[in-house]
């Protein structure tokens, strides 16, 4: 009897049977989905239009910078703990991972620099959310922006009166911000949810924002970015 014909998969002569070949494919594809999942874990959150945002978001802005950074780039672990602590959660799931490239925008006005914007992932009820902030030089909200968000309720938690609620908010305002409970004082309680059925993606949203300022005060205002 003739062998039966090898199977072309990377794993070569060790599968000579139809039924060992199947095992194969399934192996290869499990690490096919394993290495999806590992490099989306290392995502950033880009402008899908930065040309059109930055305008948008900056009227008076004429150009504007990216620049690259991470967790691992910056400070590692102990830079990791301090977010997390400062956070008052840890970091966990694909969106968080330590590695997690940061595109930070710088923004011009006439080669003057008049502020930032950044966006991070966040674990939504239904999936990832994405949340920018526009801040200004001293760290001020000048504009929040959910630019992707998986809900039926999405419409009503991108709504630019949704968003209003956030300027002219520091990372001082959302010190009073418990992520865990959701409860908070000051100018964040006043925050008020436009879809109470969406509770857990208004508070995922507003723990997005909380760890964005975090991460820019880390990134840009304790110490400037590299290029």
């Amino acid at each position: 009897m003739k062998p039966t014909a090898l199977s072309i998969c990377p794993f070569g002569k060790m599968f000579r049977t139809p039924s060992m070949m199947r095992w194969a494919a399934l192996l290869s594809f499990l690490m096919v989905i394993a290495a999806y999942t590992a490099a989306w874990g290392a995502v950033g959150c880009d402008l899908n239009d930065p040309d059109r945002d930055v305008a948008r978001l900056f009227p008076e802005s004429t150009g504007y910078k990216t620049i690259y950074t991470s967790i691992i780039k910056k400070g590692g672990e102990n830079l990791l703990a301090k977010v997390e602590r400062r956070l008052g959660d840890k970091f966990h799931g694909l969106y968080e991972t330590i590695d997690v490239p940061y595109t930070i925008y710088e923004i011009f006005a006439n080669k003057q620099k008049v502020g930032y914007i950044h966006g991070v992932n966040q674990k939504g009820q239904f999936g990832g959310i994405q949340v920018f902030v526009a801040l200004n030089l001293e760290g001020t909200i000048r504009a929040f922006y959910i630019q992707k968000m998986t809900s039926q309720y999405a419409g009503k938690l991108r709504d630019a009166k949704f968003g209003k609620q956030f300027s002219g908010l520091t990372l001082k305002d959302f010190d009073h911000y418990d992520v865990l409970t959701g409860k908070a004082s000051g100018r964040v309680e006043a925050i008020r949810n436009p879809a109470p059925e969406a509770e857990d993606d208004f508070r995922a949203a507003l723990r997005a924002v909380k760890k964005n300022l975090i991460l820019m005060d880390e990134f840009v205002y304790s110490s400037p970015p590299s290029p």
